[in-house]
């Protein structure tokens, strides 16, 4: 697919990130899912022995940080988590006349990115809300926060798994190129923690939850300080059954269980590593070479944040020998693979250092397979 041209004027001016205040360390999840496994194996001793059962295996800290560099995770609720009698997290039911929770991390991810861009909410004409997991089907969750803020405008909800959060920036300057929307806020609220399965050892250290958010707008109306023009976008996608999240409504019809055996996050993680690198790595290539660049030119990447072996492969692909952490943040040491969210994270995390002039690039990838980038330079307004 080639560089989408875009008209020149159109910027991030804005964004903000909410953390949750609970956060699981790696030894604390370890000593869960170990006491876990002790009670499985206890309890079913004979028909491990037997042969018709599989003993559940034990983790470590040693082997999560190895395997992923994440040394701990931020999540909305530690409570259920790290009972060995749950192994999830307990968040209350709302009633239909509250905030949901998807909404309230949004709304608060949105507050602090119309604050960094000196925004109020009539300045505001469109709300999208990208995610990898949506709390429910309807009413959309960017219309509760529409709602919510007071904006006069509409809103809408989409999914493209870890690549929500770059695909939903790209719909937001679509509609600012097109003169549909002066400004629009993007929100990526990411409430992984329910999907987890926090009794599979290859991957109940993986995911946190976390929300960001981002007002993208015209040069010409925006009043921050500096802001980050965009210089052009890129989307892929590639259908892969090697990263799949298989619970549905229709598992109703099916007469299954719907959060059952294989219902839940699944990946085939050697398949996904040696697949997902080089079309990563490619892609981000591609891209700066169709704008008139090279990727030594590039002042920083903000990668997606699932694996820091994977990030270091692709920062390496890019930059060779120049690849160093300071050109391509790790943030998901504190906050795991959080989705769509990560790259964002890290751009809100490591931008701010950057003098005027500066060139980066914002780029996730993940299920579908999907991967989206952003080409950005930093401006003074």
């Amino acid at each position: 697919m080639s560089e989408y041209s875009l008209p020149r004027g159109i910027v991030i001016s804005g964004t903000g990130l909410w953390t949750p205040p609970d956060a699981i360390s790696n030894e604390e999840l370890v000593a869960a899912l170990n006491a876990h496994a002790d009670k499985f194996n206890r309890d079913n001793a004979a028909a491990i022995e037997s042969g018709e059962v599989t003993a559940k295996p034990y983790s470590s800290a040693e082997f999560i940080e190895k395997a992923s560099g994440i040394k701990s995770r931020y999540v909305i609720s530690k409570e259920g988590i790290l009972d060995p009698e749950r192994m999830r997290p307990y968040l209350p039911e709302r009633g239909d006349d509250e905030l949901c929770l998807q909404a309230e991390m949004g709304l608060n991810a949105a507050k602090l990115a119309l604050q960094k861009a000196n925004k109020k909410p009539e300045d505001i004409d469109a709300v999208i809300v990208g995610a990898s997991y949506l709390q429910r089907a309807y009413p959309a969750i960017a219309i509760e926060i529409q709602g919510a803020l007071g904006i006069d405008g509409f809103a809408f909800d989409m999914e493209v798994a870890c690549s929500s959060a770059t695909f939903s920036l790209q719909r937001a300057v679509d509609a600012v190129s097109s003169g549909s929307a002066r400004a629009v806020l993007v929100i990526n609220p990411e409430l992984a923690s329910p999907q987890v399965d926090y009794t599979d050892r290859d991957s109940h250290f993986i995911f946190g939850d976390v929300a960001v958010a981002s007002v993208v707008e015209r040069r010409e109306c925006s009043t921050a300080d500096t802001a980050w023009e965009i210089l052009g976008t890129k989307a892929k996608t590639v259908f892969s059954n090697n990263i799949r999240s298989n619970f549905s409504y229709t598992s109703r019809a099916a007469d299954v269980d719907p959060f059952g055996p294989g219902k839940l996050f699944h990946q085939n993680g050697r398949k996904v590593f040696k697949e997902v690198c080089p079309m990563a790595a490619a892609h981000l290539e591609n891209q700066v070479q169709e704008l008139g660049m090279e990727p030594n030119a590039i002042s920083r990447w903000w990668l997606h944040q699932a694996n820091i072996n994977m990030n270091n492969l692709i920062a390496k692909k890019l930059m060779g020998d120049d690849a160093t952490e300071e050109r391509a943040p790790i943030v998901l040491d504190r906050y795991a693979n959080t989705g769509c969210a990560g790259s964002l994270i890290a751009f809100n995390l490591h931008s701010d250092d950057l003098p005027v002039g500066s060139k980066g690039v914002i780029c996730s990838f993940g299920a579908g397979y999907s991967i989206g980038s952003l080409a950005l330079e930093k401006i003074a307004i």
